[in-house]
């Protein structure tokens, strides 16, 4: 290129994805525990987990992250019950990864997810839980569920899982 040619927008911003899972098993009836799905409080048995254990924010965490470059939830937040991100709720762990992002001229530009498991049913608050997810995650973030048709720990009503995956723009 010579120095009279302006650069291309496109010479000055890459296109990554990234993929996230987490897993959690649900907790015992008598732990007191509250169930996070999808940035959203449900009725039911809440999960296990150092943080309010809500998978679904767990997996779109990793796949911006490490769509970003910049490593994983535990790289972030710490791993443990000691750990910085002990008693977190998920949504304001997404809130300071956006955040996180923009500090290193990423930007989110969407993300999706497919909750795993048979309970709670999505359906009735998908648009709730989309519209919470956008807004911490500051791109648009589609929210799916699927059951395993009783295969695996989800299937056996043990516990929820979901994949994530995340596009974004890094600007150089």
């Amino acid at each position: 290129m010579s120095s009279t040619q302006e650069p291309n927008a496109r010479d000055h911003q890459m296109m990554r994805t990234g993929i996230g899972v987490d897993a959690h098993r649900f907790a015992p009836a008598d732990s007191g525990r509250e169930l996070w799905l999808a940035g959203l409080r449900w009725d039911g048995i809440g999960i296990e987990g150092d943080s309010d254990g809500d998978v679904a924010v767990h997996a779109l965490i990793d796949a911006l992250l490490s769509a970003a470059g910049l490593g994983d939830i535990g790289t972030v937040f710490g791993v443990g019950s000691h750990a910085r991100g002990a008693g977190m709720h998920g949504v304001q762990m997404l809130g300071e990864v956006a955040q996180l992002l923009r500090d290193n001229n990423v930007e989110p530009v969407n993300a999706s997810l497919v909750i795993v498991g048979n309970r709670p049913k999505l359906a009735s608050r998908r648009a709730q839980a989309q519209e919470v997810l956008s807004a911490a995650a500051g791109c648009p973030v589609s929210v799916s569920a699927t059951t395993t048709d009783g295969m695996g720990f989800t299937g056996a009503g043990e516990g929820l899982a979901c994949t994530a995956t995340a596009l974004v723009v890094a600007h150089r």
